[in-house]
């Protein structure tokens, strides 16, 4: 998924959830506790999810026009849409959290935002692109 179809746009999504498995996350806001990302390059989707212990990737046997993140949204999670975007040069050094394997796959630079919660805020605080789309 390197580079999308033309005209597909340059969107992915991050899906939050509230599950905390490991009692630190605990701490972290209800309902955002993890993120995860959804890509769609107009033939097929992708979910990266980083977890504790690995990342999972996984190119999901939907159909393309599947609506996915409306599926999350359906199940009561939040859902963002976040403009992919290829800036140049090294990011930021940050802790590898599931926060910043999202940022870093959609190319956010923004060293601020270190928790799911900040994450939801800091995209649909960016521009009207990344606001959260409600059911």
């Amino acid at each position: 998924m390197s580079t999308p179809n033309a005209g597909a746009p340059a969107t992915a999504w991050v899906v939050y959830r509230g599950e905390a498995p490991l009692w630190w996350l605990r701490v972290l806001k209800p309902g955002f506790r993890h993120c995860l990302a959804l890509l769609n390059d107009g033939r097929r989707w992708v979910a990266v999810d980083p977890l504790a212990g690995f990342t999972d990737v996984a190119v999901l046997d939907l159909p393309a026009d599947f609506d996915l993140p409306g599926w999350y949204r359906a199940q009561g999670l939040t859902v963002d849409a976040a403009a992919l975007r290829r800036p140049s040069g090294a990011a930021p050094w940050g802790p590898f959290t599931c926060v910043e394997a999202v940022k870093r796959l959609i190319g956010l630079r923004a060293r601020r935002v270190l928790t799911p919660w900040q994450l939801h805020r800091h995209l649909n605080r960016s521009s009207p692109r990344h606001a959260t789309v409600r059911p």
